[in-house]
């Protein structure tokens, strides 16, 4: 299985030096030998030293890179490249439509690019309950990273209650779309659940069915 990479990277980026392009090449060995442990073994069955002999490192490689095997599953470059993203969209534009765009974006890239890994990742945010703990503890940094971006747009203090609580509440509601996904098996389009969770972000909840006349059925 192939690792995650940002959907949201440039095509062409700039070619980084020998010794980052080692690291690269060192994180993504760890990453695919990760996910066809798993998908062969399972979660727990799934060990550090396992997977550095898969990787062909030693188990201290893969710890200095990734302190927690959680990690390795959660870990996929995409915060800066989401900002980057958010940065380039035209600055008249309601910060919401942005956001909108830059997640359409990156999950239709990523079914199309990386669909089995976008698969495995949601599976275990539902199953494996560290795998979830570990991203709740990850999004504080994401969130710093978007509520820099809605500042930007806003005019807000970046630090500010108001959007801190927003971009909680965003990525949370993100979060829970994904584990929605794999609740039902995957039979919804990821895309369309991101839809419906920034609806509710944006617009609340829908207005209630009204209820039938007691003795009545619908």
């Amino acid at each position: 299985m192939k690792a995650a990479r940002s959907p949201l990277a440039p095509a062409d980026p700039a070619r980084p030096g020998l010794r980052e392009r080692k690291k690269i090449k060192t994180r993504e060995a760890i990453r695919e030998a990760t996910f066809a442990l798993i998908g062969e073994r399972g979660y727990d069955a799934t060990t550090i030293e396992r997977i550095a002999e898969r990787a062909e490192v030693s188990p201290s490689t893969v710890c200095r890179y990734f302190p927690a095997k959680e990690d390795i599953v959660l870990t996929d470059e995409y915060d800066r490249p989401l900002r980057s993203a958010l940065a380039e969209r035209p600055a008249d534009e309601p910060w919401p439509a942005s956001v909108r765009y830059v997640l359409r974006r990156a999950v239709g890239l990523a079914m199309a690019e990386q669909p089995d890994t976008t698969l495995l990742r949601a599976r275990l945010l539902h199953e494996v309950p560290a795998v979830r703990s570990r991203m709740l503890e990850s999004l504080s940094a994401t969130g710093r990273l978007l509520a820099e971006a809605i500042a930007a747009r806003t005019g807000l203090d970046p630090d500010g209650l108001e959007v801190r609580v927003c971009t909680t509440s965003l990525l949370c509601g993100l979060l829970e779309a994904t584990t929605y996904w794999a609740e039902h098996g995957h039979t919804d389009d990821l895309a369309r659940l991101v839809d419906r969770t920034l609806d509710i972000f944006e617009h609340g909840l829908p207005a209630p069915k009204p209820t039938p006349p007691a003795g009545r059925t619908p």
